[in-house]
């Protein structure tokens, strides 16, 4: 039974005489001259009892926390007010007592209402004409709070405020009913919960954390009593200053308000005098500071980019609201328990690696995602820059890259910035020859196998139009090779693995331009841009018939996006969307499905495994199907990764640009190195202090990063694909032409299905000079490859040319 029930006699007698007091007040406001009159006594009585008698206590705002992978890290505080409710049992007695000796001594005795307090303050105030005293008891206190968080709008704000005999006939009638639907400790739970104490500190948790950097349950006397004396005003018993500069006047008038504090607290005989003495003794010392609220201020430094990302994902997400406002006023006021997906381990290395290779300040930005295969959990988000804006109070940003923009004054993203320079919409960088996974897919999804076979001179004559340029000849595209010796008849394998432009130029105009756009975007890839201007990515995807220079990364997307693509190949086709959270409980502990991974599966699960293994040949490392060539665009990453990987590198014309991607069953990581300030700013080694950028920027942190981010985790081989017609396709036996013509030798090569080319040069062969001394590839090959003839030279002296590795 609450204590408001066991004295019925006590509640009567409240309204009575409040009811009555309530006539005087209202009267008195209204009517001067009969104020105390028995008609006036009637009128107010009736008023008082047509005031509503339930309120609804709706919960204060509360700061939600965003705490690392592990669930114990905390990463960032976000929040309107900084407050964090907890429960009685966390509070202190002796903060419970102070509060009491502080506010109301009489809370456990009266029922909401101090009758004889109410009486008393009518008389001095109208004695000293203008309001004194307020008579206001803890729970009277209680019901103004819960109003003005309560209130819809701004009006009913002031209203819950504002010194009228009204709001106080409203309080009154309010903190009996309150007095019947809770208990005492309920009561002053909620009242030490949603009180301002100052310093942008409301409720206790949050005041003992910004004035002691201490949990409530930490208290000593003289701290309970300080905080106790705050809620008085605030203002003038706070010390520190918005700019944490000391205010002597309001730390003398703190450590006063403090003391009488200490004294009400022995009245009640809540300590002994022993006590008094020893918590007076003490020195008044502020040692804690405000909560750091949002991804400026994030606990781990480099985590500011990641926690960007949550936001920015938090305010797409209608779990949250149906608006953009209803969905920030949930993150910074619903109290959620956000654990992300970010891992500690993981960030801290992808930050030192970026660090490591290319240091903040620099004009350029190595940035380096790392996302989980299955999941599409984000590890981390590292980049050589600081989340923080650009102003007075840390090192002045540079003039940005951009000429034209530097001419104005404008100044660059380095080193500070709030932009999303790896996962935003407004930014994108050319991603190069990683590009060229697409069109593999798709060809591999369209009956071409690993070891097609295309030769693929220096240069190619492509059927698709294009704009003068470096890469056209006359009005097409003419795409090269990056070296004269990748010249010759290569397998989809090989070719990736040496990234062979000609190759993938002829490859994407066989499958059609159309089919690697749709696997890119199957894997997550957006458009950037207005699908109806010319010009724009998003135009080009909208239609991509002629849209040949796709396979070499023409287009503007993250390093978000690539970690993620090759993450859906290594989790077998299976894409996920990017998000950055394992889990989401509300205030009320409950857990929300929108952390749930949004997955489904995209490609067959044998064309993903097949662009895996064919994937395994740039990074070094072996196929498992026995197709890489020797060598590789970057060899060495197996070695330093020390685990089963695949991956590509990526150059983009007048080198951009410098970017790989390599993953692992568990683990995805791609950077790049760019101007995200002018894009047409070379990644050139005289930009980059002497660097080149790939081998000793881009490709060094991505590997490192992975190597690092995979400690702890068992080496997992990639899955095979079950069957061999994705790998070699339908096999059909090379004619032997030795010797013949190369007219006749190319009629019967076709008659067999092949495409024909004819090897430049000569070689050495017993056959007579300008016959066929043998082909490329010999044996067998998959139906409608490509096979080279090589022409003797007569000379002898050697044997045919053994096949190339397979």
């Amino acid at each position: 039974m609450r204590k408001g029930d066991r004295n019925p006699v006590m509640n009567v007698a409240s309204l009575l005489i409040c009811g009555v007091l309530a006539g005087v007040v209202v009267a008195a406001a209204a009517f001067p001259a009969i104020a105390m009159s028995g008609l006036a006594a009637k009128s107010g009585a009736q008023a008082f009892a047509d005031l509503p008698s339930e309120l609804t206590v709706k919960r204060s705002p509360q700061m939600s926390k965003v705490y690392a992978s592990d669930g114990r890290t905390l990463l960032a505080s976000i929040y309107d007010e900084n407050r964090q409710d907890i429960a009685m049992d966390q509070i202190p007695k002796v903060m419970q007592q102070a509060m009491i000796a502080a506010e109301d001594h009489k809370f456990y005795e009266h029922n909401g209402v101090d009758v004889q307090g109410i009486a008393r303050a009518f008389v001095a105030n109208k004695n000293s004409g203008e309001t004194q005293q307020g008579a206001s008891t803890l729970t009277m206190q209680y019901v103004r709070l819960s109003i003005t968080y309560a209130a819809d709008n701004p009006n009913d704000v002031l209203n819950a405020a504002e010194d009228t005999p009204a709001r106080k006939l409203r309080e009154v009638k309010y903190a009996l009913a309150i007095e019947k639907k809770l208990t005492k400790d309920q009561i002053l739970e909620g009242y030490l919960n949603i009180a301002y104490f100052g310093n942008h500190a409301f409720g206790i948790y949050a005041a003992s954390q910004v004035y002691f950097g201490k949990e409530p349950k930490n208290l000593t006397v003289e701290e309970a009593a300080f905080l106790a004396g705050l809620v008085k005003s605030p203002s003038d018993f706070n010390p520190i200053q918005d700019d944490g500069t000391v205010n002597e006047q309001a730390a003398a008038d703190g450590k006063g308000r403090r003391d009488w504090v200490i004294d009400q607290m022995h009245e009640i005989g809540a300590i002994t005098a022993e006590q008094v003495t020893q918590a007076k003794a003490k020195e008044l010392k502020i040692t804690g500071k405000p909560a750091p609220n949002g991804c400026t201020a994030t606990a781990i430094a480099s985590a500011g980019f990641f926690c960007d990302f949550l936001q920015r994902w938090w305010m797409s997400e209608p779990a949250f609201g149906a608006n953009s406002y209803e969905r920030e006023r949930a993150l910074k006021t619903g109290g959620y328990k956000i654990v992300s997906s970010l891992d500690v381990s993981t960030q801290n290395a992808a930050k030192a690696n970026v660090e490591k290779y290319l240091k903040t300040g620099k004009k350029h930005a190595l940035m380096v995602v790392a996302v989980e295969p299955g999941t599409g959990k984000v590890r981390s988000m590292a980049v050589n820059r600081n989340f923080k804006i650009d102003d007075a109070a840390s090192p002045k940003n540079g003039l940005s890259t951009d000429p034209a923009k530097a001419a104005k004054n404008i100044r660059g993203t380095y080193p500070n910035t709030v932009n999303p320079l790896m996962s935003g919409d407004q930014y994108g960088y050319q991603f190069g020859s990683t590009f060229k996974v697409f069109t593999a897919v798709a060809a591999l999804e369209n009956g071409y196998p690993l070891d097609y076979t295309i030769n693929s001179p220096y240069q190619w004559v492509s059927p698709f139009v294009t704009a003068p340029g470096p890469a056209s000849c006359g009005d097409k595209w003419c795409p090269k090779n990056a070296s004269q010796s990748m010249t010759g008849v290569h397998t989809m394998w090989q070719a990736f693995g040496r990234s062979v432009n000609t190759y993938f130029a002829q490859l994407i105009a066989r499958v059609g331009p159309g089919k690697a756009v749709e696997a890119a975007r199957q894997m997550g890839l957006t458009f950037r841009g207005d699908p109806n201007q010319q010009g724009t990515d998003a135009y080009f995807a909208a239609h991509p018939d002629a849209w040949g220079t796709f396979t070499l990364g023409v287009t503007q997307n993250t390093p978000m996006e690539m970690a993620n693509a090759f993450a859906t190949l290594a989790a077998d086709g299976t894409y996920c969307q990017p998000i950055p959270v394992e889990s989401i409980t509300d205030a009320n502990g409950v857990q929300l499905d929108a952390a749930k991974p949004r997955c489904q599966k995209v490609i067959d699960t044998d064309v993903a495994r097949a662009a895996i293994d064919m994937a395994r040949c740039p990074l070094g490392d072996r196929s498992q199907l026995g197709g890489c060539a020797n060598g590789g665009t970057a060899p060495y990453v197996r070695n330093m990764v020390d685990k089963p990987v695949a991956g590509k590198t990526g150059t983009t014309d007048n080198d951009r640009t410098a970017a790989m991607v390599a993953t692992t069953r568990q683990l995805s990581v791609a950077g790049i190195v760019a101007d995200p300030d002018w894009t047409n700013n070379t990644v050139s080694s005289a930009n980059l202090g002497g660097k080149d950028a790939h081998r000793d920027v881009v490709n060094p942190a991505v590997a490192d990063t992975l190597h690092d981010g995979m400690k702890g985790k068992p080496a997992q081989q990639f899955g095979k694909p079950d069957g061999t017609k994705i790998v070699h396709g339908t096999k059909t036996s090379i004619p032997s032409v030795t010797c013949k013509t190369v007219s006749e030798a190319t009629t019967v090569l076709r008659n067999k299905g092949f495409s024909v080319t004819v090897e430049p040069g000569e070689v050495n062969s017993t056959c007579p000079k300008g016959t066929v001394a043998g082909t490329s590839p010999s044996g067998s090959t998959s139906k409608g490859s490509t096979v080279a003839i090589q022409v003797s030279n007569g000379q002898g002296g050697g044997q045919n040319p053994p096949p190339q590795q397979r």
